[in-house]
């Protein structure tokens, strides 16, 4: 177990920075709080499984091509990131900008996919993979706002001080109530974001999808626009999804 955990700590470690220039073994002793006897041991087993790999001239290390296909084999057994795909790319080239896939993840979401938009110059970047906690955000507002209500009492503790949840749940019943969520500035600044909520077959929450703009590009008729574009892909998708289709 120990060593699992090690293991998670490195591939953490790598995974934070640029795959072109990698880490050094004493900069990754440090930052996982190993000996380096003990860091080098582990490189050179990781190494063997392909997990790491190190560059032959500058003796640094980076993440191996291993997790790339492991990746992979996981998001192919996302078998509704296929049938959505085609509607976030419809999505993104009505509006021209970048659309998200969010999936709830506990406490968190990840963005498990991007569309970004071929026409629109500006973009809004933010990385597959990442993991935002679930009280940020368009996108992961409108999940809390369509799960349960005793799902998201679970969740919000974990995230809010105890003072801030009463106000937080009223932000969540007005997005019930409208039909989708927008966030300002909340990751970001000079950005702003529109989401809804995805279900399956079940009534379960297991996405959202939203735009993301450049704020100052953000006029009301844009907005409204937007709003109303969001929400009929959401639907589609929704209904795509619980037909199996």
């Amino acid at each position: 177990m120990q060593s699992i955990i090690r293991a998670m700590t490195v591939a953490k470690v790598l995974a934070s920075h640029s795959t072109e220039n990698g880490v050094t073994i004493s900069d990754l002793s440090k930052q996982c709080e190993l000996p380096l006897s003990t860091m080098h041991r582990l490189l050179q087993a990781m190494i063997k499984q392909g997990l790491v790999e190190q560059d032959e001239r500058s003796k640094t290390y980076r993440l191996g091509i291993r997790w790339l296909e492991y990746g992979l084999q996981v998001y192919e057994s996302i078998d509704y990131v296929s049938k959505i795909r085609p509607e976030l790319e419809r999505l993104s080239k009505e509006v021209e900008e970048s659309v998200y896939l969010n999936k709830p993840l506990g406490n968190e979401a990840i963005i498990v996919e991007r569309i970004d938009s071929e026409k629109n110059p500006i973009r809004i970047y933010d990385q597959l993979g990442l993991r935002i906690p679930m009280n940020i955000g368009a996108a992961n507002k409108a999940m809390l706002a369509a799960m349960s209500t005793d799902k998201s009492i679970a969740i919000l503790p974990q995230l809010l001080p105890a003072d801030k949840i009463a106000e937080f749940q009223k932000t969540l019943e007005d997005i019930r109530k409208q039909g989708f969520a927008i966030s300002h500035s909340e990751r970001t600044e000079g950005t702003s974001s529109i989401a809804v909520s995805i279900k399956d077959g079940f009534g379960r929450v297991i996405g959202a999808i939203s735009i993301g703009v450049v704020s100052f590009n953000l006029t009301e008729e844009r907005l409204e626009y937007l709003r109303t574009k969001v929400i009929e892909t959401g639907k589609r998708i929704s209904a795509k999804v619980a037909s199996g289709s």
